[in-house]
């Protein structure tokens, strides 16, 4: 028995992907007047793989593949691992990689091929993933091999796998979806967003009201008014007429002029998963420039020429903003349905998930958030912490990804090959990019996951019952408290 080893340097394989497809072409000079019959077997025996292997269910969720190979079957792999190592080694007598083998064999043969055994069952594991299907769904381990040099080589690799689940209550639910209206304050926001675009900004001497922007340089501070050491930010412009901004700076900065300075406290509270994290700033800010906000005249000239002549009218121009938000409300509302409803079936079907698929789920929601706030030039916690915000999110992400799964083998719902091409036909007309190429991509980017997880989605919402409430009337409602009395 050996420690565990982990056999992640396939790890992207996790989760079942489909191998590329293998063609051999051959081509063989065989008489006609031979007996075809008996060439075929011959040739069928001389490829044939004779590995023993075994597939133990150690529970339902892992399981444990068992194969044992004979040394004449591995013999092509321990040859290149001789060949490999035998560059690198210095014997004396011999320059570098001249060695004999029959040398390298007597000084460095156990080692050598222990090292090669570990490597041969890593690559005979991801042989058998491939042709078996077995689909693992975290980083395997190697927990037991047995190599006896010039017999055998036989390992054991644990795996998990995406459990059978027999579902309940997924189909029949009654789930509200929140009915979004636009509101009058809506569109002014979005007016006012519009002619922002197109002001023209006066320099200025003070900041008179919020109608003003500035630029400012920032000091953080300590508690006791000394400067924060690294932590001051020059040229930075505050646009005072922004909803965002925070109340105390715009009020703490009214009636500044240029050269003076004043002093301004932040909390940042911010969610990271579930979690919520407060901190406190401390800033003295310096006024370096001040400009006074000027808009254009809002008419119908302006309409026209901002909405390239769509809207003639005022009106027209504020119905077409209304459409839109109507639009995104729509989404939006859908968006919240959809994860009501996901929500619900994974509660009605609650069990615990694999702890190395929900371990390989936070790795990668990790570098979502990572990612997210490069682009955004946020700053992010720690790794320890962000995971431990995130932990909740990824174990329902992998229970959702196996009810998934499960619903799709209990309602015969897939992806097939006809669905796949039909698509790529309808994008490539779009795109000019081949209908090869992108069959190509899909299969590179586990499109037809995605693809085959829209249409579970949409076989769930076509059999929920669907209860309208409006999410203004709702925000409203106060929860009412029961109080559980006990006989």
């Amino acid at each position: 028995m050996v420690d565990a080893l982990d056999l992640g340097s396939s790890i992207e394989r996790c989760g079942g992907s489909s191998p590329p497809s293998r063609t051999l072409l051959w081509y063989s000079p065989i008489p006609i007047n031979w007996d075809w019959a008996f060439w075929f077997d011959k040739i069928s025996k001389k490829n044939e793989v004779s590995l023993e292997k075994k597939v133990n269910e150690i529970a339902k969720h892992e399981h444990e593949l068992e194969i044992t190979l004979t040394y004449d079957e591995i013999k092509p792999e321990i040859e290149e691992a001789y060949n490999k190592e035998r560059k690198k080694i210095s014997i004396d007598g011999f320059r570098k990689g001249k060695a004999p083998l029959h040398v390298i064999k007597k000084m460095y043969g156990e080692s050598i091929e222990y090292q090669a055994a570990e490597s041969i069952s890593n690559k005979k594991f991801w042989d058998i993933v491939d042709s078996d299907d077995l689909k693992p769904i975290s980083t395997p381990k190697l927990v037991d091999i047995d190599f006896v040099k010039g017999e055998k080589l036989s390992f054991k690799v644990k795996y998990e796998v995406k459990p059978i689940l027999e579902l309940k209550d997924y189909k029949g639910l009654e789930i509200e979806k929140p009915i979004l209206k636009v509101r009058n304050e809506d569109v002014e926001y979005e007016l006012s967003r519009i002619l922002k675009a197109y002001a023209i900004f006066v320099e200025t001497e003070s900041i008179e009201d919020n109608n003003c922007r500035f630029v400012a340089s920032l000091q953080r501070v300590n508690e006791d008014g000394t400067p924060f050491e690294g932590s001051k930010t020059e040229n930075l412009t505050v646009d005072l007429s922004e909803p965002t901004v925070n109340i105390d700076l715009q009020e703490n900065s009214k009636g500044k002029k240029v050269g003076e300075t004043f002093d301004f406290t932040f909390v940042d509270e911010h969610k990271h998963g579930e979690e919520t994290h407060k901190e406190e700033y401390k800033y003295v800010i310096e006024v370096v420039k001040i400009e006074k906000i000027t808009y254009p005249e809002f008419d119908e000239d302006f309409v026209q020429k901002i909405s390239n002549k769509q809207a003639k009218t005022i009106d027209e121009f504020k119905s077409q903003i209304k459409d839109n938000y109507q639009k995104y409300y729509e989404s939006q509302s859908d968006q919240v349905f959809e994860s009501t409803l996901l929500n619900e079936i994974v509660k009605n079907n609650d069990f615990t998930p694999p702890t190395g698929y929900v371990e390989f789920m936070l790795e990668r929601l990790v570098e979502v958030e990572k990612e997210k706030a490069k682009r955004s030039k946020q700053h992010l916690p720690e790794d320890a912490t962000l995971k431990k915000d995130l932990a909740q999110r990824a174990e329902w992400t992998a229970k959702w990804q196996i009810v998934l799964e499960n619903l799709a083998r209990i309602e015969n719902i897939v992806i097939d090959a006809y669905e796949l091409e039909k698509l790529a036909e309808e994008e490539a007309g779009k795109t000019g990019i081949s209908v090869q190429k992108l069959l190509k991509y899909y299969k590179d980017t586990n499109r037809k996951e995605s693809l085959l997880e829209d249409k579970v989605i949409k076989f769930l919402i076509e059999n929920t019952k669907v209860k309208e409430v409006d999410a203004d009337q709702k925000s409203k409602k106060k929860p009412s408290k029961k109080n559980d009395k006990k006989d």
